[in-house]
């Protein structure tokens, strides 16, 4: 029987197939090195007890190439499993982690350096032929992993281990921004199933797995074998509550150090803080089921749907009505699109010339929608549900579970149901439109429904594309997009709040509420 290490060898060998994935330019840099990078930093170990953190919701699992799920990655990136390179939030600069450097050496070739003297929670090195196996695994597989979707695409990577810190990444096409695409994927151990998902990997963090209550509580230790500087608490504690105000009190009342994912009306208080979100939440439609295969009616639910009240109204105006899936700061926003003006005989008006054409414009539409996943989701889909039904539509309302979701939201998507809305919460952590575009609107996008061909060539150029040329090319896709296609119905850009115990020292950014960086969390005063 071959080996583990040796079928990694053999498959980096036969690997031919490249990405055709691929991108243009980001103002990012194309090298990057770190003088002493390659030393360890280890540190004392945490001094502190238990750090509680209460969230939204349990993960449905800890699957490393599954951690671009927010309620995956929330608690897996960087805390058990660590990338390649790390994107700062606050800057947009990549930063070194488990390689010290990387430069382009090829046209289609980026060469990594990795970090030396580094293991894995079950005793397994870091090196080269590991970091090719994680990437193998993620891209190249047939695991359908979220990561691969929304950031790869269909095509493999191929890879060549040039010695134990050396790593040759190759595409099909020129692709400047590769390392930011490979800071979204996580090591995992060697020893990590390559056939399956599983739901608790071993990674290079600084917290270990400790134990999971299935349905209470989940527990990280701090890793003693840990490269870097040890985090300030030996143990990571979580526990659930999808009622923000549950959450809120948890936190009030010191059973919680952090509470994540509230509105402004949860009741923090002084305990709650603000902090600039990369999300937006829109209404994402079926194209080729009726009557939303009709453009006159997806246009008349954008015209029935008052933005500007539901900010002002469910969000106490923290959130910005929306006009496109990425919000200001993201490279690729159109800041000449306006949100969609609220006009209901407007609406009225279209529904009734697509039924004058035999649209069956009585058909049932049903908006999925998964509970929890934003504060006052619930209030928000009752919202859209009558404001669209009083354009002569028939909307009706589907909770579903994140598993349920997934099955809505990502190819291959559920059939035989009719006409479906998915309420979605899009963030872009990149800072690219390139992460948004080829998923949400490409023809053959993870998350898409339907595309066209004119849709698919203006991606394609952007994403060849750098500087002031890739960012009016993107503003013409979300253009596009508004005029020609309206497969969204854009909602609003939002805001996070942060539940913080007065005993805790951490300043949320637009990251956290994707990746809670435990290691940046530290003991106040």
């Amino acid at each position: 029987m071959m080996s583990s290490s040796s079928r990694r060898r053999s498959l980096i060998r036969k690997r031919t197939a490249l990405p055709a994935a691929a991108v243009g330019g980001v103002l990012l840099l194309s090298a990057c090195t770190v003088a002493g990078s390659g030393e360890a930093a280890n540190g004392s170990a945490g001094t502190e007890g238990a750090l509680h953190i209460v969230l939204a919701e349990e993960p449905p699992t800890l699957e490393a190439c599954d951690a671009n799920l927010t309620a995956v990655g929330v608690v897996v990136r960087s805390n058990i499993t660590e990338p390649l390179v790390e994107r700062n939030p606050t800057t947009g600069d990549l930063e070194p982690l488990l390689a010290t450097g990387w430069e382009a050496t090829g046209e289609k070739e980026w060469t990594f350096t990795l970090r030396p003297d580094v293991t894995f929670h079950d005793g397994a090195s870091f090196d080269a032929e590991a970091a090719a196996f994680s990437i193998d695994r993620a891209v190249n597989s047939d695991l359908a992993c979220n990561v691969e979707g929304y950031v790869f695409g269909d095509d493999d990577l191929g890879l060549e281990v040039v010695d134990e810190t050396t790593l040759k990444v190759t595409t099909a096409q020129p692709d400047p921004i590769l390392p930011l695409r490979l800071s979204f994927l996580e090591m995992v151990s060697p020893s990590t199933d390559a056939a399956d998902k599983v739901r608790e990997p071993a990674g290079t963090g600084p917290y270990r797995i400790d134990k999971w209550d299935v349905g209470s509580k989940l527990t990280l230790q701090s890793y003693e074998g840990y490269w870097g500087e040890r985090p300030a608490y030996q143990k990571a504690e979580y526990q659930w509550r999808s009622v923000g105000t549950v959450r809120a009190a948890m936190v009030t009342s010191g059973e919680a150090d952090l509470a994540m994912g509230l509105g402004p009306e949860d009741g923090a208080g002084e305990l709650g803080v603000a902090y600039p979100n990369n999300e937006t939440v829109a209404l994402r439609f079926s194209g080729d089921i009726a009557p939303l295969n009709d453009i006159r009616v997806r246009r008349a639910i954008n015209y029935a749907i008052d933005k500007e009240g539901i900010v002002a109204g469910l969000y106490q105006n923290s959130d910005v009505a929306a006009a496109q899936l990425v919000p200001e700061g993201i490279v690729g926003h159109n800041p000449e699109l306006k949100p969609w003006e609220f006009d209901l005989d407007k609406a009225k008006e279209l529904v009734a010339e697509a039924k004058a054409d035999g649209v069956p414009v009585d058909e049932k539409i049903t908006i999925i929608v998964k509970g929890g996943q934003f504060p006052k989701i619930d209030e928000l889909a009752q919202v859209l549900q009558e404001q669209i039904s009083q354009a002569g539509l028939n909307p009706v309302l589907k909770m579903v579970d994140d598993k349920q979701k997934v099955q809505y939201q990502t190819q291959p998507f559920v059939k035989n149901e009719g006409a479906i809305a998915v309420l979605v919460q899009h963030g872009n952590q990149a800072g690219d439109a390139a992460f948004t575009v080829g998923q949400y609107m490409g023809s053959k996008g993870a998350q898409s429904t339907f595309g066209t061909q004119k849709l698919d060539a203006l991606i394609e150029r952007a994403s060849q594309e750098s500087g002031e040329e890739r960012q009016r090319a993107y503003e013409d896709v979300f253009k596009y997009q508004n005029e020609e296609v309206v497969q969204f119905a854009h909602i609003s850009h939002r805001s996070g709040v942060l539940g913080k115990s007065s005993k805790v020292d951490y300043e949320p950014n637009s990251a956290s509420g994707d990746e809670l960086r435990l290691a940046e969390i530290k003991p106040a005063g």
